[in-house]
């Protein structure tokens, strides 16, 4: 079973990332569940999102103590929240950051998400959203195909500009 945390501000879209990660997993054949973990929390604070995705029935649906991989959103988060709590020693980061980041030595990428976002106009309350643009780099990390993640962000939104940046952060994601 691969397990993925997602840590993002409420209103980036940290929540439906995971909910597209699990759809375009089962798009791909693979069973996958997708849960957030958040009180009444408002725009701005931190929010943890949790998706595993596995070849057989996933049973259990609760919060990830050791992920596979870790999705930072906001790199703002890791000032008040231990991000990388419980990765796994193989473990893998990817950052919404405009320039690379050693993060205690695991496999680390960066891919200016935001920027993404901005460009296609991803833009609510005054906030880029980061649920497409991460979709995009997941697939490039081979975590799912890029084909179901067109598919998955067609099926839950109609704005082509969501799947445009989708298709930048493939491209841009250098591994």
């Amino acid at each position: 079973m691969y397990e993925i945390r997602i840590h993002s501000r409420g209103g980036q879209g940290g929540v439906t990332a995971a909910r597209l990660l699990a759809l375009a997993a089962f798009r791909d054949g693979k069973y996958a569940t997708a849960c957030p973990f958040y009180g009444a929390e408002r725009r701005g604070a931190p929010v943890v999102s949790f998706v595993r995705i596995d070849d057989h029935p996933i049973r259990v649906y609760s919060q990830i103590r050791s992920p596979d991989l870790v999705v930072v959103l906001d790199s703002s988060v890791m000032e008040t929240v231990d991000v990388l709590q419980g990765l796994k020693e193989e473990g893998t980061v990817l950052i919404n950051a405009t320039h690379g980041m050693d993060v205690g030595g695991y496999r680390t990428y960066s891919i200016d998400l935001t920027g993404i976002a901005l460009r296609e106009n991803l833009v609510v309350a005054g906030s880029p959203i980061l649920n497409t643009p991460v979709l995009g780099a997941l697939a490039k990390m081979d975590i799912v195909s890029v084909e179901s993640v067109t598919s998955a962000i067609s099926e839950m939104f109609s704005d082509e500009r969501n799947v445009k940046a989708a298709q930048a952060a493939f491209q841009e994601l250098v591994i």
